[in-house]
């Protein structure tokens, strides 16, 4: 039978080790050992009584008959510590250039989580702890499913680099609400007011405008562009890391290619195309925060009297909205390079008005073809 029970102790007559009578305890002559361990392989672990060694002697045994023992389960450092693991995935995470708003939201779902479970063995966290974790969260619901979806990305990673078992996850499909959106005269006016009130840096006014143009490029992929991934001899803007996590190049029509041309070229290819100027209150030469496009929008907004759009909304959405009376729904959702129809209908919803025209289209043509009969519908009687 693997491993055994051992003391570091010598027989007091003797001098001799103390041998386990696989009864009671390690004797010797007429003294008995204080003090144990159990040895298993790579498992070495000190026990205060002889029982409790062999309880621990036992469980190590029966594992190995099933199958499911890990000498990492054991050891000092804890290398399945979910502490210890989380923390080494998002290490790894920035290793590999990711976002920092990507990072920021795993490193605060490492907190809540590392919070709850701190070093507990992440072979002992499942289903129903995550789902007690879920339940804890005060926030949205699409926020709480993006942070399951999260620490199902961290375990996917953890089973392909320690072999544990991945547990079900309580994940849903929360359903989205519809942002507000505008016409397309109303999104003019709102451009033309944010280019007239940022005339000091004409890059502000630029981004907003390239977000109603180019409707498959989010808000965070537009200030991440640098320099090198604009191309005017080929008329393209490259984006090597959006959202959907796969190369994303946007042709560019003839006017912006011309409007870039205006701008002078910095010198080196990774400097961010948007960034502050002299006079701005920031750094000149820092990039745009993730919020300075948000706030000039709502700035122009409450200049002309526009409530409850966000930019995401004024420019993505309505300009997809309006693209309707032109295009088919698959044209416009090629544009807007959705990769799923579930997320394309938010863009694409058929308004009240629309559906109203149709019922009124379809009861015209029932009225036609009822008023060709000479029956009096009102008449009939039951047979």
């Amino acid at each position: 039978m693997k491993g055994g029970i051992y003391s570091d102790e010598r027989c007091p007559s003797c001098g001799g080790k103390f041998v386990d009578n696989h009864r009671d305890g390690l004797v010797c002559c007429r003294h008995r050992a204080t003090k144990f361990s159990v040895r298993f392989g790579k498992v070495h672990q000190r026990f205060k009584s002889y029982d409790a060694a062999c309880r621990f002697l036992t469980g190590l045994r029966f594992k190995t008959d099933e199958g499911s023992f890990d000498d990492k389960d054991y050891r000092k450092d804890k290398p399945l510590g979910f502490s210890n693991l989380i923390e080494k995935w998002i290490e790894r995470k920035k290793a590999a250039d990711r976002k920092h708003g990507y990072i920021k939201i795993l490193e605060l779902v490492a907190r809540m989580t590392s919070d709850r479970w701190g070093n507990r063995n992440i072979r002992e966290i499942g289903y129903a702890e995550l789902e007690d974790f879920k339940f804890s969260l005060t926030c949205a619901a699409k926020t709480k499913e993006n942070y399951i979806r999260a620490l199902r990305a961290f375990w996917s990673w953890a089973s392909d680099t320690t072999g544990i078992p991945i547990p079900k996850f309580p994940l849903d499909t929360p359903e989205l609400g519809y942002r507000k959106t505008v016409d397309k005269e109303m999104q003019t006016a709102i451009v033309e007011e944010i280019r007239r009130i940022s005339s000091y840096n004409p890059k502000i006014w630029l981004a907003i405008k390239f977000l109603c143009t180019y409707i498959s490029v989010r808000p965070g992929e537009m200030i991440s562009l640098e320099e090198g991934n604009i191309d005017l001899g080929n008329g393209y803007l490259y984006f090597p890391h959006p959202k959907e996590k796969r190369f994303k190049s946007v042709p560019l029509i003839q006017e912006d290619i011309e409007l870039l041309g205006q701008f002078p070229k910095a010198i080196k290819p990774d400097i961010p195309f948007f960034r502050h100027v002299k006079g701005s209150g920031f750094k000149e030469g820092t990039p745009f925060g993730q919020h300075v496009l948000y706030n000039w929008w709502k700035r122009a907004c409450a200049n002309l009297g526009v409530e409850g759009v966000d930019l995401y909304g004024g420019t993505r959405h309505s300009s997809a909205r309006a693209l309707r009376a032109r295009f088919s729904p698959e044209q416009i959702k090629r544009a807007t390079m959705h990769s799923t129809s579930k997320a394309f209908e938010r863009y694409f919803r058929v308004e009240s008005d629309e559906v109203r025209s149709i019922y009124e289209t379809g009861n015209a043509l029932v009225t036609k073809k009822a008023s060709s009969k000479t029956a009096n519908l009102l008449n009939i009687k039951d047979k």
